[in-house]
Protein backbone atom coordinates (compact mmCIF):
# COMPACT_ATOMS: atom_id res chain seq x y z
CA UNK A 1 0.00 0.00 0.00
CA UNK A 2 1.50 3.21 -0.86
CA UNK A 3 1.96 6.52 1.32
CA UNK A 4 -0.32 8.41 -0.59
CA UNK A 5 -3.00 5.32 0.14
CA UNK A 6 -2.29 5.33 3.76
CA UNK A 7 -2.39 9.25 4.29
CA UNK A 8 -5.85 9.19 2.85
CA UNK A 9 -7.45 6.58 4.83
CA UNK A 10 -6.04 7.67 7.95
CA UNK A 11 -7.41 10.95 7.41
CA UNK A 12 -11.05 10.09 6.54
CA UNK A 13 -13.58 9.94 9.53
CA UNK A 14 -15.18 7.19 8.39
CA UNK A 15 -11.98 4.84 8.79
CA UNK A 16 -12.11 2.12 5.40
CA UNK A 17 -9.01 0.56 3.85
CA UNK A 18 -7.69 2.20 0.61
CA UNK A 19 -8.60 -1.29 -1.36
CA UNK A 20 -12.52 -0.12 -0.81
CA UNK A 21 -11.78 3.17 -2.12
CA UNK A 22 -10.18 1.92 -5.41
CA UNK A 23 -13.17 -0.76 -5.41
CA UNK A 24 -15.42 1.59 -5.31
CA UNK A 25 -14.05 3.61 -7.87
CA UNK A 26 -13.94 0.15 -9.93
CA UNK A 27 -17.95 0.00 -9.36
CA UNK A 28 -18.50 2.63 -12.12
CA UNK A 29 -18.83 0.44 -14.96
CA UNK A 30 -20.94 -1.85 -12.82
CA UNK A 31 -23.16 0.75 -12.38
CA UNK A 32 -23.11 2.33 -16.00
CA UNK A 33 -26.63 0.23 -16.95
CA UNK A 34 -28.65 1.82 -14.17
CA UNK A 35 -27.67 5.54 -14.08
CA UNK A 36 -29.96 7.51 -14.74
CA UNK A 37 -28.45 10.92 -14.38
CA UNK A 38 -29.09 13.38 -16.67
CA UNK A 39 -26.23 15.82 -17.31
CA UNK A 40 -26.39 19.63 -17.56
CA UNK A 41 -25.10 21.62 -20.55
CA UNK A 42 -24.29 25.07 -19.80
CA UNK A 43 -23.46 27.84 -22.43
CA UNK A 44 -21.25 30.73 -22.73
CA UNK A 45 -21.91 33.33 -21.18
CA UNK A 46 -21.63 36.66 -22.95
CA UNK A 47 -20.42 40.19 -20.93
CA UNK A 48 -21.16 43.39 -22.46
CA UNK A 49 -19.24 46.77 -21.02
CA UNK A 50 -20.06 50.15 -22.24
CA UNK A 51 -16.97 50.80 -24.30
CA UNK A 52 -16.75 54.64 -23.23
CA UNK A 53 -16.50 54.36 -20.06
CA UNK A 54 -13.98 51.61 -20.35
CA UNK A 55 -11.70 53.37 -22.39
CA UNK A 56 -11.66 56.72 -19.88
CA UNK A 57 -11.70 54.31 -16.65
CA UNK A 58 -8.79 52.45 -17.90
CA UNK A 59 -6.90 56.74 -18.97
CA UNK A 60 -7.67 57.11 -15.04
CA UNK A 61 -6.45 53.68 -13.71
CA UNK A 62 -2.94 54.32 -15.16
CA UNK A 63 -1.41 55.02 -12.24
CA UNK A 64 -3.36 53.04 -9.80
CA UNK A 65 -1.17 50.58 -7.77
CA UNK A 66 -1.69 46.44 -8.77
CA UNK A 67 -3.60 46.05 -4.93
CA UNK A 68 -5.71 49.13 -6.59
CA UNK A 69 -6.41 47.61 -9.84
CA UNK A 70 -7.85 44.13 -7.89
CA UNK A 71 -9.99 46.66 -6.07
CA UNK A 72 -11.30 48.59 -8.57
CA UNK A 73 -11.90 44.99 -10.33
CA UNK A 74 -13.49 43.30 -7.97
CA UNK A 75 -16.23 46.24 -7.68
CA UNK A 76 -16.46 46.23 -11.22
CA UNK A 77 -17.55 42.94 -11.82
CA UNK A 78 -20.21 43.25 -8.28
CA UNK A 79 -21.65 46.51 -10.84
CA UNK A 80 -21.88 43.66 -13.72
CA UNK A 81 -19.03 45.58 -15.44
CA UNK A 82 -17.20 42.32 -16.65
CA UNK A 83 -15.23 43.73 -19.80
CA UNK A 84 -14.22 46.65 -17.07
CA UNK A 85 -13.13 44.23 -14.30
CA UNK A 86 -10.91 41.91 -16.72
CA UNK A 87 -9.45 45.57 -17.96
CA UNK A 88 -8.32 46.02 -14.70
CA UNK A 89 -6.63 43.00 -13.80
CA UNK A 90 -4.51 42.82 -16.99
CA UNK A 91 -3.34 46.48 -15.74
CA UNK A 92 -2.57 44.42 -12.26
CA UNK A 93 -0.55 41.74 -14.50
CA UNK A 94 1.61 44.10 -16.37
CA UNK A 95 2.57 45.66 -13.30
CA UNK A 96 2.94 42.31 -11.11
CA UNK A 97 3.58 39.70 -13.97
CA UNK A 98 4.17 37.17 -11.51
CA UNK A 99 1.86 37.67 -8.59
CA UNK A 100 -1.09 34.56 -8.88
CA UNK A 101 -3.40 36.72 -7.11
CA UNK A 102 -3.78 38.23 -10.51
CA UNK A 103 -4.49 35.40 -12.93
CA UNK A 104 -7.02 33.52 -9.58
CA UNK A 105 -8.88 36.72 -9.83
CA UNK A 106 -9.12 36.50 -13.43
CA UNK A 107 -10.07 32.90 -13.14
CA UNK A 108 -12.49 33.64 -10.99
CA UNK A 109 -14.56 36.14 -13.15
CA UNK A 110 -14.51 33.67 -16.22
CA UNK A 111 -15.05 30.39 -14.13
CA UNK A 112 -18.24 32.77 -13.09
CA UNK A 113 -19.41 33.54 -16.63
CA UNK A 114 -18.54 30.32 -17.36
CA UNK A 115 -16.18 30.69 -19.35
CA UNK A 116 -14.49 27.86 -18.89
CA UNK A 117 -11.77 27.32 -21.30
CA UNK A 118 -10.10 30.91 -20.68
CA UNK A 119 -10.82 29.47 -16.73
CA UNK A 120 -8.70 27.10 -17.09
CA UNK A 121 -5.61 29.02 -18.97
CA UNK A 122 -6.02 31.78 -16.22
CA UNK A 123 -6.32 29.16 -12.71
CA UNK A 124 -2.86 27.33 -14.72
CA UNK A 125 -1.10 29.58 -14.38
CA UNK A 126 -1.88 31.29 -11.03
CA UNK A 127 -0.88 27.28 -9.85
CA UNK A 128 2.47 27.42 -11.74
CA UNK A 129 3.12 30.76 -10.39
CA UNK A 130 2.46 29.75 -6.72
CA UNK A 131 4.60 26.61 -7.26
CA UNK A 132 7.65 28.86 -8.45
CA UNK A 133 7.32 31.45 -5.73
CA UNK A 134 6.87 28.47 -2.96
CA UNK A 135 10.15 26.99 -4.35
CA UNK A 136 12.16 30.14 -4.78
CA UNK A 137 11.38 31.64 -1.06
CA UNK A 138 14.40 32.13 1.04
CA UNK A 139 15.21 30.35 3.98
CA UNK A 140 14.32 33.25 6.65
CA UNK A 141 10.77 33.71 4.28
CA UNK A 142 9.97 30.29 3.82
CA UNK A 143 9.28 29.09 7.26
CA UNK A 144 7.91 32.36 8.11
CA UNK A 145 5.31 32.05 4.95
CA UNK A 146 5.24 27.94 4.15
CA UNK A 147 2.10 27.75 5.93
CA UNK A 148 0.17 30.09 4.02
CA UNK A 149 1.32 29.45 0.63
CA UNK A 150 0.50 25.56 1.04
CA UNK A 151 -2.69 26.41 2.24
CA UNK A 152 -3.55 28.87 -0.82
CA UNK A 153 -1.73 26.46 -3.70
CA UNK A 154 -4.20 23.20 -2.31
CA UNK A 155 -7.20 26.23 -2.53
CA UNK A 156 -5.93 27.16 -6.42
CA UNK A 157 -5.25 22.99 -7.37
CA UNK A 158 -8.74 22.25 -5.41
CA UNK A 159 -9.91 24.66 -8.21
CA UNK A 160 -8.55 23.59 -11.22
CA UNK A 161 -9.59 20.15 -10.61
CA UNK A 162 -13.03 20.87 -10.34
CA UNK A 163 -12.64 22.66 -13.60
CA UNK A 164 -11.03 19.89 -15.44
CA UNK A 165 -14.04 17.77 -14.14
CA UNK A 166 -16.67 20.49 -15.05
CA UNK A 167 -14.56 20.25 -18.48
CA UNK A 168 -14.60 16.73 -18.97
CA UNK A 169 -10.96 16.14 -18.68
CA UNK A 170 -10.98 14.04 -15.62
CA UNK A 171 -7.81 12.14 -16.02
CA UNK A 172 -6.12 15.70 -15.67
CA UNK A 173 -8.18 15.98 -12.64
CA UNK A 174 -6.73 12.91 -11.02
CA UNK A 175 -3.63 13.54 -12.01
CA UNK A 176 -3.83 16.90 -10.30
CA UNK A 177 -5.39 15.46 -7.11
CA UNK A 178 -2.76 12.87 -6.74
CA UNK A 179 -0.08 15.51 -6.61
CA UNK A 180 -1.89 17.67 -4.13
CA UNK A 181 -2.40 14.43 -1.84
CA UNK A 182 0.95 13.54 -2.36
CA UNK A 183 2.39 17.09 -1.58
CA UNK A 184 0.38 17.41 1.39
CA UNK A 185 1.63 13.94 2.99
CA UNK A 186 4.79 15.34 2.86
CA UNK A 187 4.39 18.74 4.51
CA UNK A 188 0.91 18.53 6.35
CA UNK A 189 -0.27 15.74 9.00
CA UNK A 190 -2.98 17.73 10.23
CA UNK A 191 -6.35 15.14 9.85
CA UNK A 192 -8.48 18.14 10.30
CA UNK A 193 -7.43 19.83 7.17
CA UNK A 194 -10.81 20.58 5.45
CA UNK A 195 -9.36 21.21 2.24
CA UNK A 196 -7.30 18.13 1.90
CA UNK A 197 -10.68 15.88 2.30
CA UNK A 198 -12.01 18.21 0.01
CA UNK A 199 -9.27 17.18 -2.70
CA UNK A 200 -9.26 13.31 -1.22
CA UNK A 201 -13.63 13.37 -2.22
CA UNK A 202 -12.45 15.00 -4.98
CA UNK A 203 -10.08 12.82 -6.11
CA UNK A 204 -12.45 9.41 -5.62
CA UNK A 205 -15.19 11.86 -8.06
CA UNK A 206 -12.24 12.33 -10.60
CA UNK A 207 -11.30 8.49 -10.57
CA UNK A 208 -15.06 7.27 -11.17
CA UNK A 209 -15.13 10.10 -14.06
CA UNK A 210 -11.75 8.93 -15.39
CA UNK A 211 -12.95 5.28 -15.55
CA UNK A 212 -16.23 6.14 -16.72
CA UNK A 213 -14.35 8.08 -19.62
CA UNK A 214 -12.08 5.12 -20.60
CA UNK A 215 -15.04 2.31 -19.73
CA UNK A 216 -16.57 3.93 -22.93
CA UNK A 217 -13.84 4.56 -25.02
CA UNK A 218 -13.15 0.73 -24.62
CA UNK A 219 -16.85 0.10 -25.16
CA UNK A 220 -16.74 2.12 -28.28
CA UNK A 221 -13.93 0.07 -29.82
CA UNK A 222 -14.99 -2.71 -29.56
CA UNK A 223 -18.13 -1.56 -31.55
CA UNK A 224 -19.98 -1.74 -27.88
CA UNK A 225 -21.83 1.39 -29.04
CA UNK A 226 -25.05 0.91 -26.28
CA UNK A 227 -22.86 0.21 -23.57
CA UNK A 228 -20.71 3.42 -24.87
CA UNK A 229 -23.39 5.80 -25.11
CA UNK A 230 -24.36 4.71 -21.50
CA UNK A 231 -20.52 5.14 -19.87
CA UNK A 232 -20.71 8.59 -21.36
CA UNK A 233 -23.79 8.97 -19.73
CA UNK A 234 -22.43 8.20 -16.62
CA UNK A 235 -19.33 10.39 -17.04
CA UNK A 236 -21.35 13.23 -17.99
CA UNK A 237 -23.26 13.74 -14.93
CA UNK A 238 -20.13 15.26 -13.47
CA UNK A 239 -19.36 17.50 -16.52
CA UNK A 240 -20.71 20.73 -17.68
CA UNK A 241 -18.69 21.57 -20.15
CA UNK A 242 -18.56 18.44 -22.03
CA UNK A 243 -17.90 19.04 -25.74
CA UNK A 244 -15.41 16.14 -26.06
CA UNK A 245 -18.11 13.88 -24.48
CA UNK A 246 -21.24 14.59 -26.14
CA UNK A 247 -19.22 14.02 -30.01
CA UNK A 248 -18.90 10.48 -29.00
CA UNK A 249 -22.06 9.76 -27.24
CA UNK A 250 -23.93 11.13 -30.25
CA UNK A 251 -22.15 8.80 -32.43
CA UNK A 252 -22.24 5.77 -29.96
CA UNK A 253 -26.25 6.39 -30.21
CA UNK A 254 -26.16 7.03 -33.71
CA UNK A 255 -24.80 3.76 -34.36
CA UNK A 256 -27.57 2.59 -32.00
CA UNK A 257 -30.20 3.67 -33.99
CA UNK A 258 -31.30 6.03 -31.09
CA UNK A 259 -32.03 9.21 -33.48
CA UNK A 260 -33.47 10.92 -30.91
CA UNK A 261 -30.75 10.94 -28.49
CA UNK A 262 -28.62 11.70 -31.66
CA UNK A 263 -30.82 15.26 -31.75
CA UNK A 264 -30.46 15.90 -28.73
CA UNK A 265 -27.32 15.49 -27.88
CA UNK A 266 -25.83 17.17 -30.72
CA UNK A 267 -28.00 20.53 -30.16
CA UNK A 268 -26.49 20.49 -26.85
CA UNK A 269 -22.72 20.15 -28.44
CA UNK A 270 -23.74 22.47 -31.09
CA UNK A 271 -24.98 25.20 -28.20
CA UNK A 272 -21.26 25.04 -26.91
CA UNK A 273 -19.67 24.72 -30.63
CA UNK A 274 -22.55 26.51 -33.05
CA UNK A 275 -19.77 25.86 -35.84
CA UNK A 276 -19.04 21.89 -35.20
CA UNK A 277 -19.11 20.25 -38.56
CA UNK A 278 -19.42 17.09 -38.08
CA UNK A 279 -22.50 17.74 -35.57
CA UNK A 280 -24.58 19.11 -37.88
CA UNK A 281 -23.38 16.52 -40.36
CA UNK A 282 -24.74 13.96 -37.87
CA UNK A 283 -27.59 15.82 -36.75
CA UNK A 284 -28.77 15.70 -40.48
CA UNK A 285 -28.05 12.31 -40.98
CA UNK A 286 -30.46 11.51 -37.72
CA UNK A 287 -32.81 13.45 -38.99
CA UNK A 288 -33.00 12.27 -42.16
CA UNK A 289 -33.72 8.30 -40.10
CA UNK A 290 -36.47 10.06 -38.96
CA UNK A 291 -38.00 10.82 -42.32
CA UNK A 292 -37.67 14.64 -41.11
CA UNK A 293 -36.20 15.53 -44.56
CA UNK A 294 -36.50 19.49 -44.51
CA UNK A 295 -34.48 19.46 -41.48
CA UNK A 296 -31.69 17.21 -42.51
CA UNK A 297 -31.25 19.07 -45.73
CA UNK A 298 -30.72 22.50 -43.42
CA UNK A 299 -28.26 21.10 -41.06
CA UNK A 300 -26.12 19.35 -44.64
CA UNK A 301 -26.99 23.30 -45.88
CA UNK A 302 -25.40 24.48 -42.52
CA UNK A 303 -22.21 21.98 -42.54
CA UNK A 304 -21.51 22.86 -46.20
CA UNK A 305 -21.39 26.30 -46.22
CA UNK A 306 -19.01 26.03 -43.60
CA UNK A 307 -17.08 23.31 -45.08
CA UNK A 308 -17.78 23.32 -48.54
CA UNK A 309 -15.59 20.55 -49.21
CA UNK A 310 -16.78 18.41 -46.68
CA UNK A 311 -17.00 15.25 -48.48
CA UNK A 312 -19.38 12.61 -46.33
CA UNK A 313 -21.92 15.53 -46.14
CA UNK A 314 -21.77 16.33 -49.96
CA UNK A 315 -22.75 12.55 -50.20
CA UNK A 316 -25.67 13.12 -47.47
CA UNK A 317 -27.02 15.81 -49.78
CA UNK A 318 -26.66 14.99 -52.83
CA UNK A 319 -28.27 11.66 -51.99
CA UNK A 320 -31.34 13.45 -50.30
CA UNK A 321 -31.96 15.60 -53.13
CA UNK A 322 -31.92 12.84 -55.58
CA UNK A 323 -33.99 11.08 -53.36
CA UNK A 324 -36.78 14.13 -52.88
CA UNK A 325 -36.59 14.80 -56.67
CA UNK A 326 -37.69 11.31 -57.37
CA UNK A 327 -40.16 11.30 -54.88
CA UNK A 328 -41.95 14.23 -56.14
CA UNK A 329 -41.68 13.05 -59.95
CA UNK A 330 -43.31 9.56 -58.61
CA UNK A 331 -45.80 11.24 -56.76
CA UNK A 332 -47.02 13.35 -59.56
CA UNK A 333 -47.27 11.15 -62.03
CA UNK A 334 -49.27 9.00 -59.81
CA UNK A 335 -51.35 12.03 -59.33
CA UNK A 336 -51.79 12.32 -63.48
CA UNK A 337 -52.27 8.83 -64.15
CA UNK A 338 -49.04 7.69 -65.15
CA UNK A 339 -48.28 4.71 -62.92
CA UNK A 340 -45.23 2.73 -64.95
CA UNK A 341 -44.06 6.40 -64.65
CA UNK A 342 -44.80 6.60 -60.87
CA UNK A 343 -43.25 3.46 -60.21
CA UNK A 344 -40.32 3.97 -61.73
CA UNK A 345 -39.67 6.80 -59.90
CA UNK A 346 -40.32 5.50 -56.66
CA UNK A 347 -37.32 2.30 -57.34
CA UNK A 348 -35.55 5.32 -58.26
CA UNK A 349 -35.52 6.88 -54.59
CA UNK A 350 -35.52 3.53 -53.19
CA UNK A 351 -32.04 2.37 -54.65
CA UNK A 352 -30.52 6.05 -54.02
CA UNK A 353 -30.13 4.09 -50.15
CA UNK A 354 -31.46 0.85 -49.65
CA UNK A 355 -30.57 1.00 -46.01
CA UNK A 356 -32.87 4.06 -45.30
CA UNK A 357 -35.33 1.26 -43.69
CA UNK A 358 -38.36 3.79 -42.69
CA UNK A 359 -38.16 5.61 -45.59
CA UNK A 360 -38.32 2.73 -47.60
CA UNK A 361 -41.17 1.32 -46.16
CA UNK A 362 -43.10 4.07 -46.78
CA UNK A 363 -42.04 4.06 -49.92
CA UNK A 364 -43.49 0.49 -50.39
CA UNK A 365 -47.23 1.52 -49.11
CA UNK A 366 -46.99 4.02 -51.90
CA UNK A 367 -45.91 1.39 -54.05
CA UNK A 368 -48.56 -1.07 -53.16
CA UNK A 369 -51.33 2.17 -53.65
CA UNK A 370 -50.35 3.27 -57.43
CA UNK A 371 -50.28 -1.21 -58.05
CA UNK A 372 -54.06 -0.50 -56.30
CA UNK A 373 -55.06 2.50 -58.55
CA UNK A 374 -53.46 1.52 -61.78
CA UNK A 375 -55.88 -2.17 -61.53
CA UNK A 376 -52.96 -4.64 -61.03
CA UNK A 377 -54.50 -5.97 -57.97
CA UNK A 378 -52.36 -8.92 -57.80
CA UNK A 379 -49.81 -6.89 -57.87
CA UNK A 380 -50.85 -4.95 -55.33
CA UNK A 381 -51.82 -8.01 -53.03
CA UNK A 382 -48.10 -9.76 -53.25
CA UNK A 383 -46.87 -6.67 -52.44
CA UNK A 384 -48.49 -5.88 -49.44
CA UNK A 385 -48.20 -9.54 -48.25
CA UNK A 386 -44.51 -9.11 -48.36
CA UNK A 387 -44.74 -6.01 -46.99
CA UNK A 388 -46.43 -7.50 -43.83
CA UNK A 389 -43.91 -10.20 -43.77
CA UNK A 390 -41.23 -7.74 -42.62
CA UNK A 391 -43.70 -5.74 -39.96
CA UNK A 392 -46.84 -7.89 -39.48
CA UNK A 393 -47.92 -5.32 -37.06
CA UNK A 394 -48.04 -2.78 -39.38
CA UNK A 395 -51.55 -1.03 -39.34
CA UNK A 396 -50.87 0.52 -42.51
CA UNK A 397 -49.41 -2.79 -44.20
CA UNK A 398 -53.20 -4.27 -43.67
CA UNK A 399 -54.95 -0.86 -44.54
CA UNK A 400 -52.90 -1.48 -47.75
CA UNK A 401 -53.82 -5.34 -48.24
CA UNK A 402 -57.31 -4.25 -47.62
CA UNK A 403 -57.75 -2.09 -50.39
CA UNK A 404 -55.82 -4.24 -52.57
CA UNK A 405 -58.44 -7.04 -51.91
CA UNK A 406 -61.57 -4.76 -52.59
CA UNK A 407 -60.02 -3.99 -55.69
CA UNK A 408 -59.45 -7.39 -56.48
CA UNK A 409 -63.54 -8.00 -55.66
CA UNK A 410 -61.99 -10.09 -52.21
CA UNK A 411 -63.87 -8.33 -49.98
CA UNK A 412 -64.64 -11.05 -47.35
CA UNK A 413 -60.80 -11.00 -47.50
CA UNK A 414 -60.55 -7.58 -47.20
CA UNK A 415 -62.51 -7.29 -43.93
CA UNK A 416 -60.36 -9.98 -42.27
CA UNK A 417 -57.26 -7.50 -43.27
CA UNK A 418 -59.09 -4.58 -41.58
CA UNK A 419 -59.72 -6.78 -38.99
CA UNK A 420 -55.88 -7.25 -38.74
CA UNK A 421 -55.58 -3.95 -38.36
CA UNK A 422 -57.29 -3.12 -35.34
CA UNK A 423 -56.16 -5.76 -33.77
CA UNK A 424 -52.98 -4.68 -34.29
CA UNK A 425 -53.10 -2.10 -32.13
CA UNK A 426 -52.79 -3.05 -28.10
CA UNK A 427 -56.55 -3.67 -26.13
CA UNK A 428 -55.67 -0.75 -23.64
CA UNK A 429 -55.47 1.40 -26.66
CA UNK A 430 -58.63 0.29 -28.47
CA UNK A 431 -61.01 2.65 -26.93
CA UNK A 432 -59.10 6.39 -27.12
CA UNK A 433 -56.73 6.45 -29.56
CA UNK A 434 -56.53 7.76 -32.77
CA UNK A 435 -55.17 5.04 -34.83
CA UNK A 436 -57.45 3.01 -33.03
CA UNK A 437 -60.41 5.06 -34.07
CA UNK A 438 -59.56 5.42 -37.72
CA UNK A 439 -59.14 1.44 -38.03
CA UNK A 440 -62.66 0.62 -36.31
CA UNK A 441 -63.88 3.55 -38.78
CA UNK A 442 -62.22 1.86 -41.62
CA UNK A 443 -63.32 -1.99 -40.72
CA UNK A 444 -66.75 -0.62 -40.64
CA UNK A 445 -66.34 0.81 -44.26
CA UNK A 446 -64.86 -2.67 -45.01
CA UNK A 447 -68.01 -4.39 -44.09
CA UNK A 448 -70.08 -1.51 -46.04
CA UNK A 449 -68.43 -2.15 -48.84
CA UNK A 450 -69.11 -6.22 -48.60
CA UNK A 451 -72.62 -5.64 -48.53
CA UNK A 452 -72.73 -3.22 -51.26
CA UNK A 453 -70.41 -5.64 -53.58
CA UNK A 454 -73.57 -7.71 -53.56
CA UNK A 455 -75.62 -5.24 -54.75
CA UNK A 456 -74.31 -2.01 -57.19
CA UNK A 457 -70.75 -0.99 -56.39
CA UNK A 458 -70.07 2.75 -57.84
CA UNK A 459 -66.88 2.44 -57.08
CA UNK A 460 -66.32 -1.06 -59.04
CA UNK A 461 -68.67 0.77 -62.05
CA UNK A 462 -65.99 3.87 -62.45
CA UNK A 463 -63.14 1.55 -62.07
CA UNK A 464 -61.48 3.18 -58.92
CA UNK A 465 -60.42 2.01 -55.66
CA UNK A 466 -62.66 3.30 -52.30
CA UNK A 467 -59.97 5.94 -51.27
CA UNK A 468 -59.92 7.17 -54.81
CA UNK A 469 -59.43 11.26 -55.03
CA UNK A 470 -62.02 13.19 -56.83
CA UNK A 471 -59.84 14.16 -59.71
CA UNK A 472 -59.71 10.30 -59.97
CA UNK A 473 -63.37 9.63 -60.09
CA UNK A 474 -63.62 12.76 -62.32
CA UNK A 475 -60.94 11.17 -64.73
CA UNK A 476 -62.56 7.44 -64.83
CA UNK A 477 -65.88 8.86 -65.55
CA UNK A 478 -64.69 10.77 -68.68
CA UNK A 479 -62.91 8.34 -69.96
CA UNK A 480 -65.90 5.69 -69.04
CA UNK A 481 -68.76 7.83 -70.59
CA UNK A 482 -66.72 8.67 -73.99
CA UNK A 483 -66.52 5.07 -74.17
CA UNK A 484 -70.03 3.93 -73.39
CA UNK A 485 -72.38 6.79 -74.73
CA UNK A 486 -74.90 4.97 -77.01
CA UNK A 487 -74.09 7.13 -79.68
CA UNK A 488 -70.74 5.86 -79.66
CA UNK A 489 -71.41 1.94 -79.49
CA UNK A 490 -72.08 0.22 -82.84
CA UNK A 491 -74.52 -3.02 -82.76
CA UNK A 492 -77.76 -4.50 -82.82
CA UNK A 493 -80.83 -3.23 -80.38
CA UNK A 494 -79.69 -5.72 -77.49
CA UNK A 495 -75.95 -4.01 -77.63
CA UNK A 496 -77.24 -0.65 -77.44
CA UNK A 497 -79.48 -1.18 -74.60
CA UNK A 498 -76.53 -2.74 -73.02
CA UNK A 499 -74.73 0.01 -73.72
CA UNK A 500 -77.30 2.28 -72.65
CA UNK A 501 -77.75 0.74 -69.26
CA UNK A 502 -74.26 0.58 -68.77
CA UNK A 503 -74.08 4.41 -69.66
CA UNK A 504 -77.10 5.34 -66.89
CA UNK A 505 -75.00 3.45 -64.13
CA UNK A 506 -72.12 5.43 -65.08
CA UNK A 507 -73.33 8.10 -64.97
CA UNK A 508 -75.03 7.62 -61.44
CA UNK A 509 -71.94 6.51 -59.83
CA UNK A 510 -70.33 9.88 -61.03
CA UNK A 511 -73.42 11.55 -59.55
CA UNK A 512 -73.17 9.93 -55.67
CA UNK A 513 -69.10 9.93 -55.95
CA UNK A 514 -68.30 13.24 -57.40
CA UNK A 515 -70.92 14.60 -54.33
CA UNK A 516 -68.82 14.71 -50.77
CA UNK A 517 -72.17 14.36 -49.09
CA UNK A 518 -73.78 11.75 -50.90
CA UNK A 519 -70.50 10.00 -50.94
CA UNK A 520 -70.06 9.85 -47.20
CA UNK A 521 -73.82 8.88 -46.93
CA UNK A 522 -72.87 5.89 -49.46
CA UNK A 523 -69.75 4.82 -47.96
CA UNK A 524 -71.07 4.34 -44.32
CA UNK A 525 -73.99 2.65 -46.05
CA UNK A 526 -76.50 5.05 -45.73
CA UNK A 527 -79.48 6.02 -48.39
CA UNK A 528 -78.06 7.96 -50.95
CA UNK A 529 -81.28 9.35 -52.85
CA UNK A 530 -84.42 10.77 -50.34
CA UNK A 531 -86.83 8.32 -52.43
CA UNK A 532 -84.86 5.78 -52.25
CA UNK A 533 -85.84 2.18 -49.99
CA UNK A 534 -87.65 -0.71 -50.43
CA UNK A 535 -86.38 -2.09 -53.10
CA UNK A 536 -82.97 -0.82 -53.83
CA UNK A 537 -82.17 2.48 -55.08
CA UNK A 538 -83.09 5.22 -57.70
CA UNK A 539 -82.02 8.47 -59.37
CA UNK A 540 -83.47 10.71 -61.16
CA UNK A 541 -80.95 12.72 -63.14
CA UNK A 542 -81.45 12.63 -67.12
CA UNK A 543 -77.43 10.78 -68.05
CA UNK A 544 -77.62 12.52 -71.36
CA UNK A 545 -77.77 15.98 -69.43
CA UNK A 546 -75.59 15.13 -67.17
CA UNK A 547 -73.09 13.80 -69.35
CA UNK A 548 -73.35 17.08 -71.52
CA UNK A 549 -73.17 19.28 -67.89
CA UNK A 550 -69.63 17.37 -67.74
CA UNK A 551 -68.31 18.04 -70.68
CA UNK A 552 -69.84 21.23 -72.26
CA UNK A 553 -70.83 22.80 -68.98
CA UNK A 554 -74.47 22.62 -69.37
CA UNK A 555 -74.43 22.81 -73.20
CA UNK A 556 -78.61 21.09 -73.72
CA UNK A 557 -79.82 17.67 -73.99
CA UNK A 558 -78.01 14.81 -75.10
CA UNK A 559 -78.89 11.51 -77.12
CA UNK A 560 -81.89 10.93 -74.84
CA UNK A 561 -83.50 14.17 -75.24
CA UNK A 562 -85.32 15.45 -72.68
CA UNK A 563 -86.53 12.14 -71.05
CA UNK A 564 -86.68 11.54 -67.40
CA UNK A 565 -83.88 8.52 -66.29
CA UNK A 566 -85.71 6.42 -63.49
CA UNK A 567 -83.93 2.99 -63.00
CA UNK A 568 -85.16 0.43 -60.58
CA UNK A 569 -82.85 -2.46 -59.50
CA UNK A 570 -82.96 -4.55 -56.38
Amino acid sequence: MTHLEVSITRRRHVRRSWWHVCAAAATTVALLSSSSSSPTSFGWAVAAADATTTTAAAADSASWSAGKLRSAAEEAYSLGQSSQAIAYLQQAMAQEPDNPLNHYRLFKIHHRQRNYVPALNAITTAVELLLLSSNTLDQTKKQHQQAKQAAQLLDYRNQKAKLLIQLGQCDRAAVELEQVIQNSNNENDDDDNEELSAAESLYETAVQCRNAIAAAEQAYFDGDYRRAAQAYAFALQWVEDGSDLWWPKAQALFHTGDYYGVVSDTAKLLKLQPQHVNALHLRGLAFYRLLEHDQALLHYQKALKLDPEHADCKKSHKRLKLILKAQQKGEAAAESGDFDAALAQYEKARTADPDHDLYNQKLHLDVIKVYTKKGDHKRAIQEAQSFLEDDEESIEGWWALGEAQQGADQYEEAVRSFQKALDSIPENHQDHSESAQKAKERLKQAHVALKQSKEKNYYKILGVSRTASAKEIKSAYRKLALQWHPDKVEGDESVKEQAEKKFHDIGEAYEVLSDDELRAKYDRGEPVFDNQGGGGQQHHHNPFQFFNQQFHHGGGGGGGGGTRFHVRYG
